[in-house]
């Protein structure tokens, strides 16, 4: 990875606001970065989910997943991913930022809800049939929407700070999005 400079941060972030500064990465902050960088665009939660595509819970269960990722990150590097000095962000701020204010609201309340709803499912009917016909699914899907804007934020920031170009396909470049 090239030696990087300083990064300006502005990230919009709920519950906080916006994240502003400057983020000074050291080796083990920029290596932490491209890792990050490589879960969030290997996800569901940066592609997004088409009206009629992917399952729900494997959706929440994929964003869920990232909490795991990131805490192996953060104990992988220490606590030098943590150290701002005078000011500036760093890698562990963000990602406990991101996850307590993104993710965690999202699946506090979505979590709960659809296991209800998974519960009432026939047991000959078909898992995304009765997924589609929640009436809440509309919302679910706006949230994670919501969510899926500031990730991508997010992993371009990540991309930055490693040095690498945002590996992040636009939609309309996506197979099947041109029907």
């Amino acid at each position: 990875m090239a030696k990087l400079k300083d990064v300006k941060v502005r990230l919009d972030l709920p519950f906080i606001g916006k994240v502003e500064g400057t983020w000074e990465p050291d080796k083990d902050q920029q290596r932490a970065a491209w890792e990050m960088h490589v879960e969030l665009v290997t996800r569901i939660s940066i592609i997004g989910l088409g009206r009629d595509e992917g399952v729900l819970r494997e959706a929440l269960s994929s964003l869920y997943s990232l909490f795991g990722s990131t805490r192996e990150i953060l104990r992988r590097y220490g606590p030098t991913l943590a150290k701002q000095q005078g000011g500036t962000i760093s890698f562990g701020y963000l990602a406990v930022a991101v996850l307590n204010t993104v993710l965690r609201p999202l699946l506090a309340k979505w979590h709960p809800e659809l296991a209800g709803y998974e519960a009432t499912r026939p047991a000959t009917g078909s898992v995304v049939e009765h997924e589609r016909s929640w009436p809440a699914a509309v919302e679910l899907r706006a949230d994670l929407e919501k969510a899926r804007r500031i990730l991508v934020e997010y992993a371009d920031l990540l991309a930055e700070v490693a040095g690498v170009p945002a590996l992040i396909i636009p939609a309309e470049a996506r197979p099947g999005k041109d029907e």
